[in-house]
């Protein structure tokens, strides 16, 4: 049976940023994925926005790992060279009765140490924005996107630079825990052991932990599958900056981004779902029209074309409150060597980086060289 020091399961952006900062402490990585490329399912199913840090619960790990990793990221992305642009964002009132609710994510904000956010009136939001229909926005400056596929390759460009393994097509059936750590069967039978172990599969982890059983069992969460579907606009970007309505039950409603080709996109809307499946039905189109037309009121009949979707890695349902990021260590499970990173969501993408040092640190007791980041 091969052992290895380190196994990382998933590579999408946790994953690769996980094992990016294991491999800069100088552990030996693999990072074992069930497809074909890196990051094939939530990683490359998202805005692909990077998140200013706005709407967590002060000292939560979303919040924390928001702030920390946003900062991060436009440094990594600006030092790398992966696509990325500071484009700010709009939040927007479209009632008399919302301009509060807009003031208590401003108040949200800056107790997270988001201090730069703007209440704007409606004349001066339309001076931004001339096609925009509200009664007030937020501005917030910081707010981005980013290439993920590029961010992803440069993490994994890393990490293998220090060392890391990245394999494929390769699927976890199964594993048990053993003394000298966790050995692992893969589909094919073939088993491989590691002293080290970083959950980081997704929708999957808490079913691949409770399937370790042990301790796992009891301090895995259940898994909840939010599907949001995107559109597509068939005609040039009405805005030049991204523009949230106010946050919904379940995700941040239907907003609209812009890619770095300049493509505008609406969505992700909120769908609660029992199984993965990603194709987009064009019939939700008639709900996403009324909600854009209460801040783009010239949005035409016929423009919005299905494009894609993507299923949230929840651990709270529909009835709950959002759960936070979570990162079980041997503090939560008692077992050395083994993190599960449970509910890695949006903004996991922003906090990417900072989650990664966040699992190292539970495994691992040495820091990441001087200067990298």
């Amino acid at each position: 049976m091969d052992q290895v020091e380190c196994i990382v399961l998933g590579a999408g952006i946790a994953g690769l940023a996980a094992a990016r900062a294991l491999a800069l402490r100088g552990h030996e990585v693999m990072i074992l994925d069930a497809g074909p490329i890196i990051g094939s399912e939530t990683s490359s199913r998202n805005s692909e926005v990077i998140h200013a840090g706005i709407y967590y619960p002060q000292g939560s790990l979303k919040a924390l790992a928001c702030v920390a990793g946003k900062q991060r990221l436009y440094r990594f992305c600006a030092e790398r060279g992966v696509p990325h642009r500071r484009c700010e964002k709009l939040i927007v009132a479209t009632g008399d009765n919302e301009e509060d609710r807009l003031k208590a994510i401003q108040a949200k904000a800056a107790a997270n140490g988001v201090a730069d956010l703007r209440l704007l009136s409606r004349a001066e939001a339309q001076a931004l924005e001339p096609e925009l229909a509200c009664s007030a926005a937020l501005l917030s400056p910081s707010t981005g996107i980013v290439d993920s596929h590029a961010f992803m390759l440069a993490l994994q460009g890393e990490a293998e630079a220090h060392g890391a393994m990245t394999i494929l097509n390769t699927r976890v059936s199964g594993g048990e825990l053993t003394e000298e750590g966790v050995v692992l069967t893969l589909a094919d039978g073939e088993q491989i052991g590691a002293r080290l172990l970083v959950n980081a599969l997704g929708l999957h982890a808490p079913d691949f932990a409770r399937g370790l059983g042990g301790p796992f069992a009891k301090t895995a969460p259940k898994a909840w599958y939010a599907k949001g579907s995107y559109f597509s606009l068939n005609a040039k970007a009405p805005f030049s900056r991204l523009v949230y309505p106010l946050p919904e039950p379940g995700g941040l409603g239907v907003h609209i981004t812009i890619d770095l080709n300049g493509r505008a996109r609406f969505g992700p809307d909120v769908e609660w779902v029992d199984t993965l499946d990603y194709a987009v039905d064009p019939a939700r189109a008639d709900a996403f029209y009324d909600r854009i037309r209460d801040y783009w009121p010239g949005l035409s009949e016929g423009a919005l074309l299905p494009d894609y979707s993507g299923i949230r890695p929840k651990i709270s349902g529909p009835d709950e409150p959002a759960a936070d990021f979570r990162i079980d260590g041997p503090e939560i499970h008692g077992v050395a060597g083994v993190v599960h990173m449970f509910g890695i969501e949006s903004p996991g993408l922003t906090s990417s980086m900072d989650l990664a040092d966040r699992v190292a640190d539970r495994i691992s007791p040495h820091p990441a060289p001087a200067g990298t980041f």
